[in-house]
């Protein structure tokens, strides 16, 4: 049997010769050996496992994902993440360094984001105040020169 996991981006893995997949979808674990019917399912965030011909065990970690099953001879995971690994403690350590590394990339673009934010604000304020022909705002100097 043939496993094919793609991402948007990449083919994460195209192995031949796959003696067993294990996947999980909202109603649990399930596995797929050849000649499996034909099947379509929406997958959790999880971990993929698959044997190889060897009889190696392998893993893909995907967040979540779409998996079909066709003529018993071809396991098709189209995901929007994935990462691929022989071992399951150095899979789990890359997973938790990437989700870390995107966190840490989201919190500066909201932190960006807010200071832009700000600095609009503060521009609508200074446009209202020269078009009103205001000098002062009614605030105490100190909040006038935070704001301003």
């Amino acid at each position: 049997m043939k496993l094919l996991v793609t991402t948007p981006t990449a083919i994460l893995l195209d192995v031949d010769d796959v003696r067993l997949v294990r996947a999980e979808d909202s109603t649990g674990s399930f596995g797929i050996q050849p000649g499996h019917t034909e099947l379509l399912t929406v997958l959790s965030v999880s971990v993929l496992g698959y044997e190889d011909a060897a009889g190696v065990e392998r893993y893909v970690a995907v967040r979540g994902g779409v998996l079909r099953v066709r003529g018993g001879s071809l396991v098709e995971v189209a995901t929007s993440e994935g990462l691929a690994g022989d071992d399951l403690d150095t899979l789990e350590k890359a997973v938790i360094d990437r989700y870390r590394a995107e966190a840490e990339t989201e919190e500066k673009a909201r932190e960006r984001a807010d200071k832009l934010h700000a600095l609009a604000i503060r521009g609508i304020y200074r446009l209202a105040r020269s078009a009103s022909g205001v000098h002062g705002s009614g605030l105490g100097g100190a909040e006038e020169e935070r704001l301003g």
